[in-house]
């Protein structure tokens, strides 16, 4: 239930702890200064009142809620009174010393701070339409917007037709021959009192009336002229703070019950307090103001939502009572209108005000009939509303329309596709009946029309598709009858580039832009080695031959596939005399040769033309660095000697050997002692020869306890360095055991009968920067577990004995 208790809203706006302790520290603070002093409020300087005033603004309690907590720490009226009087004169001189005039804001209008609030989600869960499954009611969504809450603005003039009552704060301020200022709050029993007058009854009065009043009482009270023209004496009366009314929602509304609003509160303000109309029970059309037991108004939300009409948001008045009918007619509105939902019918209306409340007929939307589901006594039944009964068919309850889309068909629609000048859709119509009128509509035939054939796909009366096969070149020269269209007719003209392979021609060989390229005619051999970009460096401008598909049927199997031609051309693309000579050598003299589609053109590089090529040398050698491979039998040994040879600390059975990244197994020890060896291979390009320093490290790897690198000793064997890595593992493959040498070679372990006499036992000798790998035993999936082994035991346990049996029998 909404909170109207105000000392009840006050220790809910204060319950919590951190609040508390500031507010009461901050009034204890200045009571405490007062004291020392000797006095309370006057003894307070400035700042401190100015810091009182702007930390209590800043608590966010009203004028009244900050005085009873003054009150309840020893503060009294006439301290609270003397505290209101500094902070204006405060204010007033700070305004003044900034050269600005600067009006009293604690004069400005505020909210009273006992009023009910919205709760965060207004409409409970047991009351949300499940939007997934179900239209919303049309104007649902109004009261669950949280910015439209239909708060009074209280920036805007008093009302001249307000009511004044309990509570309300009036303002007068006396200016001219006489000035004097009044803050008048009207008492429970409805009057207001001036100091050394009479209380004055204004409860009930508008606020003109009340106006008029306290000046009259005024006058009287010896403010001689107040309010006559000519006397120079004046009154301003103005309401400033305002109270707060009681208001009762009943009837279908989302949380029904009494809320406490602003005395400028509207009736949508209090709807939208309460959650507006049931959306599932409540009228969003029938809803009724009460005050004093008689309706004072009636609100139709569609007003205001269509139309945004606001003359029934009218201000309410204390005690007021909102009762939100059920509503009577319903009927539900879907397909092709701008807002589907389900809306509420007064009596009267028709079909015709129901599309208006939808937003009309969509773009799209089917508008010879609308399609009605009727609920009847026992079941539904469908009926079919004409256009032409929009106006006047009466809607019931329960109804569901639904606005159908128009057919993706067209009446009068004809189509012409293909090599025509503009292709497109047309309109059958007189003047455009005939295949010919349809494609002078179009501005006749492109020139690569096929005019030997076009079709015409037309729709059967069954909406089965046939087609009509036709000469065109006849028919546009009159050789044939025209032929009418139809509805739904689509011709179309094939253009001569539809009915062949797209044409084109490619270039390969020594050019600067090698390529495949569309096709065009008249194109000479020159003309396309242009287009590639000319000549390359290396290439026989004499050596250029094209090779040409046989196109020509012939009687028999031809032993030939295609047709060569041969050209010799200079730098300058200029043909030879000479123009074509054909691969059999024989000259041939002929008109100027010209490139068919599909065409091959190849030009060919010179047999003593190549790039430079390099190796790379590195390491123990005098001079390292890139090397130009001089001749086709360049070998290593040669490199080896044009950089100035071996360093001392050269190691040659670590040197390595590498072509296109990969390391080549080599001794070079044999190269150098034997240039006609078979390791002194012949040089390319890209190669790579690293002769490294003596590694004193030997690496061992795989199936041993302890994977480690180690270094050289020249005693040790293969097993003494497994030794130094632990041993072997349980999984170990001990005789596959292999060593990668430094210079990519490998040695394997040997089998007893493949041993020599001179070796290690079989195990392969160990070079200083040596790997030494273990293989691990693959893992054996298959292997029975314990179970296993016991269950098939006890079954062939079980068998014997039972053949056992059989046989003693």
């Amino acid at each position: 239930m909404p909170t109207t208790d105000k000392l009840s809203y006050f220790f809910t706006r204060i319950r919590s702890l951190p609040f508390i302790l500031s507010l009461f520290f901050l009034i204890g603070a200045f009571q405490a200064t007062a004291q020392q002093t000797g006095s309370r409020v006057d003894q307070l300087s400035d700042e401190q009142v100015q810091e009182f005033y702007s930390r209590a603004q800043a608590s966010g309690l009203s004028e009244a809620q900050i005085e009873q907590a003054a009150m309840s720490q020893g503060y009294t009226l006439t301290d609270i009174a003397k505290m209101r009087r500094r902070i204006a004169e405060i204010r007033t001189q700070s305004g003044n010393r900034r050269g600005q005039t600067t009006s009293d804001t604690s004069r400005g209008r505020t909210l009273p701070g006992d009023l009910s609030r919205r709760y965060p989600d207004s409409l409970p869960p047991d009351l949300r339409l499940d939007t997934t499954r179900r239209l919303r009611v049309f104007g649902a969504s109004l009261f669950e917007n949280a910015s439209l809450s239909f708060e009074p603005n209280l920036r805007i003039a008093t009302p001249r037709n307000y009511i004044v009552g309990p509570d309300d704060e009036i303002s007068i301020d006396v200016s001219g021959a006489s000035s004097d200022s009044f803050k008048l709050r009207v008492s429970p029993e409805g009057t207001v009192k001036v100091p050394n007058l009479q209380p004055i009854f204004v409860s009930g009065l508008t606020i003109e009336q009340a106006e008029q009043r306290i000046i009259e009482r005024l006058r009287k009270g010896g403010y001689q002229g107040l309010g006559v023209p000519g006397s120079g004496t004046s009154a301003n009366v103005a309401l400033t703070n305002i109270r707060s009314i009681r208001i009762t929602l009943v009837g279908e509304v989302v949380r029904p019950g009494t809320y406490t609003i602003s005395s400028l509160g509207s009736a949508f303000n209090a709807l939208y307090l309460a959650g507006g109309p049931n959306p599932e029970t409540g009228s969003f059309r029938k809803i009724s103001i009460i005050r004093g037991n008689r309706v004072v108004r009636n609100i139709d939300l569609y007003n205001f939502i269509l139309r945004a009409d606001q003359r029934d948001n009218i201000r309410l008045q204390d005690q007021d009572v909102i009762r939100v009918a059920d509503y009577e007619t319903r009927v539900e509105l879907t397909g092709q209108v701008r807002r589907p939902a389900i809306f509420e019918m007064l009596p009267g209306e028709t079909l015709k005000n129901l599309l208006s409340f939808a937003g009309g007929f969509g773009d799209d939307a089917y508008r010879a009939s609308i399609t009605l589901r009727r609920n009847t006594s026992r079941e539904r039944r469908i009926v079919t509303i004409g256009e032409e009964q929009i106006a006047t068919f009466i809607p019931q309850r329960g109804d569901k329309y639904v606005v159908g889309k128009i057919l993706e068909r067209y009446e009068n629609r004809v189509q012409v596709a293909g090599a025509v000048m503009r292709p497109g859709d047309y309109a059958l119509e007189p003047g455009l009946e005939t295949v010919r009128q349809l494609i002078t509509r179009a501005e006749g035939l492109s020139k690569d029309a096929f005019t030997n054939r076009a079709t015409i796909i037309r729709e059967r009366p069954d909406r089965d598709s046939e087609n009509l096969s036709f000469d065109l070149g006849k028919l546009m020269r009159g050789e044939i009858a025209d032929i009418p269209l139809l509805q739904q007719d689509s011709l179309t003209v094939l253009s001569i580039r539809d009915l062949r392979e797209e044409y084109y021609i490619t270039i390969e060989g020594a050019v600067n832009k090698p390529d495949t390229m569309k096709f065009v005619s008249n194109m000479s051999v020159a003309d396309l080695i242009a287009l590639a970009g000319g000549f390359s460096e290396g290439a026989t401008p004499n050596r250029i031959e094209v090779a040409r598909r046989i196109r020509q049927d012939s009687a028999g199997i031809r032993t030939t596939t295609l047709e060569t031609f041969q050209f010799a051309l200079d730098r300058n693309l200029q043909i030879s005399p000479l123009d074509v000579a054909p691969a059999n050598g024989v000259g041939m003299a002929m008109a100027p040769f010209r490139l068919q589609p599909f065409d091959i053109v190849y030009v060919r590089t010179s047999p003593n033309y190549e790039p430079q090529r390099q190796v790379y040398v590195s390491g123990e050698v005098l001079h390292p660095g890139n090397y130009a491979i001089s001749s086709r039998e360049e070998r290593i040994v040669d490199v080896i000697q044009r950089a100035g040879g071996l360093r001392p600390s050269a190691y040659l059975p670590g040197a390595q050997y590498r072509r296109r990244g990969q390391l080549i197994g080599n001794d070079l020890r044999h190269v150098l002692n034997d240039g006609k060896a078979e390791e002194n291979l012949l040089l390319e390009d890209g190669d790579t020869l690293f002769i490294p320093r003596q590694s004193e490290i030997v690496e061992i790897q795989g199936a041993v306890l302890n994977a480690a690198s180690v270094s050289y000793k020249a005693g040790y064997k293969f097993d003494d360095y497994i030794s130094e890595a632990g041993g072997y593992t349980d999984n170990a493959r001990i005789r596959k055991g292999y060593v990668v040498y430094p210079n990519g070679r490998k040695d394997r372990t040997r089998p007893f009968f493949m041993r020599g006499f001179l070796s290690d036992n079989g195990k392969p000798k160990v070079q200083p920067g040596s790997v030494i790998i273990i293989p691990f035993k693959p893992l054996e999936t298959n292997r029975m577990s314990p179970a296993e082994r016991i269950g098939i035991l006890s079954l062939v346990t079980t068998m014997t004995i039972t053949v056992l049996n059989i046989l003693l029998r």
